[in-house]
């Protein structure tokens, strides 16, 4: 197989199941799923044990573009393609991002467990896969590729704006919750990554300028200190492999702890203030990967200068083509930067995220059975505010929700939101969780007012799974 053909096939696999932006406010604290758990360890779950069912208990994707849609580029407006594609690239800064992220559980479990009638630890566990890529603007890129450098004699370049990271990582975890008192409950999850592939470019620097030459026309002035970081990627790509059997046996070692190996910890805290006031926290994913295998840095890095084409062919007289010519300015060109392979190790920081909640909880309380013995459930209604940040290699990124959330009848919650984030101050989302007997389903989509007209929407999100639940609360 050629190397552009086992290209195609990586890519697909990482931009496929992206399909779908990684802020999960519809998640978090929806106690009726399981999966909520995921996103603040000491979470309270209304169920004794679950199962959920393989590769389709938590499925999530989601897709965003922090400055621009594609309505802004293909609207049937009358303007031309060239005019609303300048417009976009001078509008957009050097801040703004495209991402993509996808969350799916291969499997997954937990239980309650503890001295007496009344349970206070819950152990849960299982594996997922994750894929996460951001890409910065890279504006004055854009600007030179759009404009040329003719009409930007002396105007420096920032070659630094070229930022992107993505990679695909399997989970394995193990996570504890514990009751300390009647107000405080904390829980954590150990985590081992293992790193299917990993691309990251993220600590560029330099320059370009283009001005008056001695020599000849023109001079272009170089800065250079780029570098691209990839692990997992070489020996899918490299010219000896040519079986592609031979790259899927490699990515199901990977996924399966035979890949570049880390560690993390996720720790959260639910601390009810009062019986209808409840302050919730959680960190996730403080850890690290360890690239040491199948890994290359590419690097440019040092001052260059290039005198620009001399307009007149100066061998022509010898008998040299324009062809040869040009064949041979850039041959030239190409031998004026180093570049520099390497098999230097290097380590990298998984995106830590932070959430916090607080909910306050009213309305008639709902119990198991009509007798004054009864378990209480909790109340019908619940209202909130909640935080969301994850580190991203420029600046965090934020979000901000309002939500409610309504015991419809047993077996059946709804959870709405309103959240002001990077790519909208009008994202509205709904979830829906359903128990028929034992088993549990839930969909949570996200910026549904963006439905009306998908084209104008920055950012898409669907989390949808299947779950076995028993000894629930009602």
């Amino acid at each position: 197989m050629k190397m552009s053909n086992r290209l195609l096939i990586l890519l697909c696999m990482v931009i496929m199941p992206c399909a779908l932006a990684q802020n999960k406010h519809l998640l978090f604290g929806f106690h009726d799923i399981p999966q909520s758990v995921l996103i603040n360890p000491s979470t309270t779950l209304e169920n004794n044990w679950y199962v959920g069912f393989p590769l389709l208990s938590h499925i999530h994707a989601n897709i965003g573009s922090s400055g621009a849609s594609a309505f802004d580029l293909f609207a049937d407006d009358g303007r031309d393609f060239s005019t609303k594609l300048r417009s976009v690239i001078f509008r957009l800064k050097a801040n703004d991002f495209y991402t993509a992220s996808q969350h799916l559980e291969i499997f997954s479990g937990g239980f309650s467990y503890g001295n007496g009638i009344e349970k206070d630890k819950y152990l849960s566990f299982g594996m997922y896969l994750d894929t996460d890529v951001i890409a910065y603007h890279p504006k004055d890129y854009a600007i030179l590729a759009f404009e040329g450098n003719g009409n930007n004699i002396g105007r420096v370049f920032d070659l630094g704006d070229f930022n992107v990271s993505g990679e695909v990582v399997s989970v394995f975890h193990v996570g504890a919750s514990k009751k300390v008192n009647n107000k405080l409950t904390i829980g954590a999850r150990g985590k081992i990554y293992s790193s299917v592939f990993n691309v990251n470019s993220t600590k560029n620097r330099g320059s370009f300028i283009t001005q008056q030459g001695e020599d000849n026309l023109l001079k272009h002035t170089f800065n250079l200190d780029l570098s691209v970081r990839t692990s997992g990627i070489n020996s899918l790509l490299g010219d000896d492999n040519s079986d592609v059997s031979n790259d899927i046996k490699a990515l199901r070692k990977r996924i399966l702890l035979g890949g570049n190996l880390g560690l993390g910890l996720d720790f959260g805290i639910t601390y009810e203030m009062s019986d209808q006031l409840v302050f919730e926290a959680s960190i996730q994913d403080f850890g690290f990967i360890s690239h040491t295998k199948d890994i290359e840095t590419y690097q440019v890095k040092g001052n260059y200068t290039f005198e620009g084409i001399n307009p007149i062919f100066p061998e022509a007289a010898d008998g040299q083509t324009a062809d040869d010519y040009w064949d041979e300015v850039a041959d030239n060109f190409e031998d004026l930067f180093e570049l520099d392979t390497t098999q230097t190790k290097y380590t990298t920081m998984r995106p830590l995220k932070l959430n916090t909640a607080l909910r306050y909880a009213f309305g008639e309380k709902q119990s198991k059975d009509c007798n004054c013995l009864a378990d209480d459930i909790g109340y019908q209604n619940e209202v909130g505010a909640q935080l969301y940040a994850i580190n991203r290699p420029k600046v965090p990124q934020l979000a901000l929700t309002a939500y409610y959330y309504r015991r419809i009848f047993n077996g059946f919650r709804v959870k709405a939101t309103y959240t002001i984030d990077s790519f909208s101050f009008a994202n509205v989302g709904f979830g829906v969780s359903t128990h028929l007997g034992p088993v549990n389903f839930y969909v949570l989509a996200d910026n549904l007012l963006a439905y009306q007209n998908l084209a104008k929407s920055q950012s898409a999100s669907l989390q949808f799974g299947l779950n076995l639940v028993f000894g629930r609360g009602q």
